[in-house]
């Protein structure tokens, strides 16, 4: 089996197997809580209900009044600096859900704005990232020329290593920035940021979402919309080397294969070269079938030495009968 058959099929294995684990890991550590909360809202509901008198209807009436009401808490999330926050959530695919096009103008427009914008902001993420790579290396040549380091050329790990480094620097930095202005706990903060930057986009932590931070903070706007395009930027420098390397192993198994495939065919052929070479000569005394008839019993090979030893190598001698008269002109 070729060795990109094999690593196919180990991808495939390994990714079900961790998607396995994950949900194994993620149904121990969450489920119980889930059912505790569950448990709990329904009781507090029940409490609700029989407190105030309230009927199913208007219960169900008042969930929906919340629950439509919860993004203009944050203020107009429509007018052009939520526009700019919404379109830059959609052109970097990561999808909050906190705000969403109702009209059908405007879902129209989305899933149009959608298919030229998330192209246009994979190819620019990924040309930001390898101008960041191409930065990286010429400062680790340099500080490795400084160091007189045997080998100052840097390699794929020593990128990898830069662009790691620089990735937990934005995101720990980012957090704490998150955490001040939101109020979150700085771990809630870490995990924004990471969600944000990995393109996950859950929504269940949105910045911007308080205090009508959209209108009353254009500094604060301007810096979470920095954070979302400069951190995406040096996450796709990292990704593009991981997937560089992959690419780049992929692409040495496919040429090592070809080369094999054409050194056994070049084999092959000229083994079937010389076989046909010696069939032609039938010195292996195969034949034909094609053209077997009934003269074939006539052709001899004259292998004798009764005329000393021969210079050439033995060859093929025919010959027809005697004409019948001739034979019995003979025999008189």
């Amino acid at each position: 089996m070729k060795k990109q058959n094999v690593r196919t099929l180990s991808l495939v294995v390994c990714t079900f197997t961790y998607l396995l684990v994950g949900a194994a890991v993620f149904d121990s550590l969450e489920s119980e809580t889930e059912r505790k909360r569950w448990e709990f809202l329904q009781d507090l509901r029940d409490k609700l209900l029989t407190k105030y008198n309230i009927t199913q209807e208007d219960y169900k009436m008042i969930e929906i009044v919340i629950i439509e009401n919860k993004p203009h808490k944050a203020g107009p999330q429509w007018k052009f600096a939520g526009a700019f926050y919404f379109a830059t959530v959609v052109l970097a695919m990561i999808g909050y859900g906190h705000s969403t096009p109702v009209t059908i103008g405007g879902k129209a427009f989305c899933m149009v704005y959608a298919m030229v914008g998330i192209p246009l902001g994979l190819v620019m993420f990924q040309s930001i990232g390898e101008r960041l790579n191409k930065f990286a290396s010429v400062v680790i040549r340099r500080a490795k020329m400084y160091l007189r380091c045997s080998q100052t050329e840097a390699t794929e790990i020593n990128l990898m290593m830069a662009t790691g480094m620089l990735s937990s620097v934005i995101i720990t930095t980012g957090a704490a920035v998150f955490s001040r202005y939101e109020g979150w706990s700085y771990f809630d903060s870490f995990y924004y940021c990471f969600v944000t930057l990995t393109t996950i986009g859950f929504g269940d932590y949105v910045a911007l979402q308080n205090d009508q931070a959209l209108i009353n903070k254009p500094g604060y706007v301007a810096l979470s919309l920095v954070f979302i395009l400069f951190g995406l930027a040096i996450v796709a420098a990292s990704i593009n080397l991981l997937v560089l390397r992959f690419m780049t192993m992929n692409a040495e198994d496919v040429r090592r294969e070809d080369s094999e495939m054409q050194s056994s065919s070049h084999h092959v052929l000229t083994l079937d070269g010389e076989v046909l070479a010696l069939n032609g000569k039938l010195l292996a005394g195969h034949t034909n079938p094609g053209i077997i008839d009934d003269d074939f019993d006539q052709i001899s090979v004259c292998s004798c030495s009764c005329l000393g030893p021969s210079k050439h190598p033995p060859h093929f001698v025919s010959f027809d009968p005697p004409h019948p008269s001739i034979i019995k002109r003979a025999s008189v």
